[in-house]
């Protein structure tokens, strides 16, 4: 990515963490990670990110409920909604409710990335909807 970019990664599964924590450090992507929605909005209001990544299914409040929590904060917020059951359903909710986008897990890296550059785009007004 060639401008600075910070991304906040909301997820339950700590190997899906790290994994991803070297993914974006491998990128140079500033990248803070929450293990559930109640540390994700910790987070949202102690600094300011470009884009969320959250997975749906978390214990306690899941991602949708989180989204609606953070946009309450941060109203431009992009968010890219995970699903990790294989279920575009879950994500196409996701996305009625005001989600950017969604992927599915297993996650494919480049779709992600390119998915955080568009977000970007849209958070900048580059990106006509």
């Amino acid at each position: 990515m060639q401008e600075k970019s910070k991304v906040l990664l909301v997820d339950d599964e700590a190997d899906f963490r790290e994994i991803m924590a070297k993914f974006f450090a491998r990128r140079k992507i500033g990248c803070e990670i929450a293990n559930g929605c109640m540390e994700a909005l910790d987070w949202l209001g102690r600094d300011s990110f470009d884009v969320v990544i959250m997975d749906i299914s978390m214990p306690g409040l899941d991602g949708v409920g989180c989204m609606a929590e953070m946009k309450k904060i941060q109203p431009e917020l992009e968010i890219i909604i995970l699903t990790g059951h294989a279920s575009i359903n879950a994500g196409l909710v996701g996305m009625k409710k005001g989600a950017f986008d969604y992927c599915l897990k297993p996650i494919d890296f480049d779709e992600l990335l390119e998915k955080i550059l568009l977000a970007r785009k849209k958070i900048s007004g580059q990106l006509k909807e």
